[in-house]
C-alpha cells in the first residue's frame, strides 16, 4: 500500500506544486476566500466527493468508503495574511494587499492531493473521510468556531491537521502529546496624557514616558509573577505616538500579545496586564484604555492520536523522520476542534533553504514537503480507519 502511494504521489508532484503556486498567486484573506473555495470545490466534486459550504467560504467534503465504520476529518486552512509580499519568485502574489506567508497554500494543495488518493481507494476502507477547508485561521476569533457551528464535525470521530513548518528541516515531523500550541491573547493599551512642547515637559503628562514604563513594568509578569516551571510570554509588537520631534503628544498606543498553555497562567497574565497598565498610568497622572482580546484556546493533542501519527511517520517517511520537537508559543484555532473530539495537529518541516520565517513578507516553503505531506496525511487517515474498524 505505502509503495503504491509513493509511486502515485511521485507522479502527482507537478500537480501538487501547480496547485500550491496557483493559490500563492491568488491569496485571499479571512472570510474572503471566494476564488480559493471555488477551486477546491471544483476539484472535490470532480472526484465524486459530496461538498457543502460551511463558515461562509469554507467547505466540508465527505467521502464514503465501502462499508460502515468510523469517520475521520482532515483539515486545511485557506486564508492568507494581510501584507504585501516581497521577493522575486515566479509565483509572486498578484494581490498587493495579501500573501500566503504561513504555508496555507501548501496545506490546501496537500489536502487536495489526499482527496484524490483516497477517492481512488474508497473501496479499500470502511467508514468516511471528511475534508475540511477552513477560512480565517489567521484572524481572531478564527474560522473553526463557525465551521463547528455549521456542522463541520457532525458525525466525526477524530480529526487531524498538518502545518508546514519553516523552522524544521524539510520532511521532519514534529508532534507532541498534550499541550502543543499556546493560547494567543492580544491587547491594545491607549495611554492618554496631556500634550505640550518638548521644551516644557513639566506642563505635560507625557504618554511616551508612561508607555515606556508600562512596557518595562510588564516584563515583571513572567519574571516575577509566574511559576518558573510554567511557560508564558508577554511581548509588545507596536508602539505609536507623536508626529514631530519637539512636541509631546497627548496619546500613545501600544499593542502586544500574551501566550500561555494553562488556564491559570492565562488568567494571571491577563489580570496583571490590566493592573500594571492601569496602575502605572494612574501613578504618573495619566489614564488608559485597555482592550484585551482572549485568543484561541491552547491546542491539546490527544496522546493516542499522536502515537498513531508517529507510527505512520516512521512507516511512510522513514525511521529518521521524527524530529525532537517541543511545544511552541504560536496559536492555532485547530484547538477548537480538539476541544470537541480527539485528534492531533502535527508539523511537517519545509525549511531547507528557506531564509524567512512564518509571517515574513519574504516567506516561502520548500516544495519537496508537498508530496511527503500528502503521503503522511493519506496514510494517517487510512491507518485511523483501519485501527478503529469494528470498534
Amino acid at each position: 500500500m505505502i509503495e503504491a502511494l509513493k509511486k502515485e504521489i511521485a507522479q502527482m508532484n507537478d500537480q501538487l506544486v501547480a496547485w500550491r503556486r496557483d493559490f500563492h498567486r491568488h491569496p485571499e484573506v479571512a472570510f474572503q476566500e471566494e476564488r480559493t473555495s471555488s477551486v477546491v470545490r471544483k476539484h472535490l466534486e470532480g472526484l465524486g466527493i459530496s461538498v457543502k459550504t460551511v463558515a461562509k467560504t469554507g467547505l466540508r467534503g465527505e467521502l464514503e468508503g465501502k462499508g460502515s465504520g468510523k469517520t475521520v476529518a482532515l483539515r486545511a486552512d485557506m486564508d492568507a495574511l494581510l501584507m504585501k509580499e516581497e521577493g522575486e519568485k515566479e509565483y509572486l502574489s498578484e494581490n498587493p494587499k495579501a500573501t500566503h506567508a504561513c504555508g496555507h497554500d501548501g496545506h490546501m494543495a496537500i489536502l487536495m492531493g489526499v482527496a484524490k488518493l483516497l477517492s481512488e481507494r474508497k473501496d479499500q476502507f470502511n467508514g468516511k473521510v471528511v475534508f475540511l477547508f477552513q477560512p480565517s485561521e489567521e484572524r481572531l476569533p478564527g474560522g473553526a468556531p463557525k465551521m463547528i457551528e455549521d456542522g463541520a464535525l457532525e458525525g466525526v470521530d477524530a480529526i487531524f491537521g498538518l502545518h508546514l513548518w519553516q523552522p524544521l528541516p524539510t520532511n521532519k515531523v514534529g508532534v507532541v502529546a498534550g499541550a502543543s500550541m499556546a493560547q494567543p491573547d492580544e491587547f491594545v493599551i491607549t495611554v492618554k496624557g496631556k500634550g505640550g512642547h518638548g521644551s516644557m515637559p513639566h506642563q505635560t503628562i507625557d504618554p511616551i514616558y508612561i508607555a515606556s514604563q508600562i512596557v518595562v513594568n510588564m516584563q515583571s509578569i513572567v519574571s516575577r509573577n509566574m511559576d518558573p516551571l510554567k511557560s508564558a510570554v508577554v511581548s509588545f509588537g507596536t508602539i505609536n505616538g507623536g508626529t514631530i520631534h519637539n512636541v509631546i503628544p497627548s496619546e500613545v498606543r501600544l499593542s502586544g500579545t500574551v501566550r500561555s498553555f494553562e488556564r491559570s497562567v492565562h488568567e494571571l497574565a491577563k489580570k496583571r496586564v490590566l493592573e500594571i497598565a492601569r496602575g502605572t498610568a494612574k501613578t504618573l497622572g495619566a489614564t488608559v484604555d485597555v482592550d484585551y482580546d482572549v485568543g484561541y484556546p491552547a491546542l491539546i493533542n490527544d496522546a493516542e492520536m499522536v502515537t498513531l501519527v508517529k507510527d505512520v511517520a516512521l512507516k511512510t517517511l522513514g525511521k529518521e523522520s521524527l524530529a525532537d520537537f517541543a511545544p511552541i508559543m504560536g496559536g492555532e484555532d485547530f484547538a477548537y476542534y480538539l476541544q470537541k473530539i480527539p485528534g492531533a495537529f502535527l508539523f511537517l518541516g519545509a525549511g531547507d533553504g528557506m531564509e524567512f520565517p512564518h509571517h515574513h513578507p519574504g516567506f516561502d516553503i520548500d516544495e519537496r514537503s508537498l508530496p511527503s505531506g500528502t503521503l503522511l496525511m493519506t496514510s494517517v487517515a487510512l491507518e485511523y480507519l483501519q485501527k478503529t474498524r469494528g470498534h
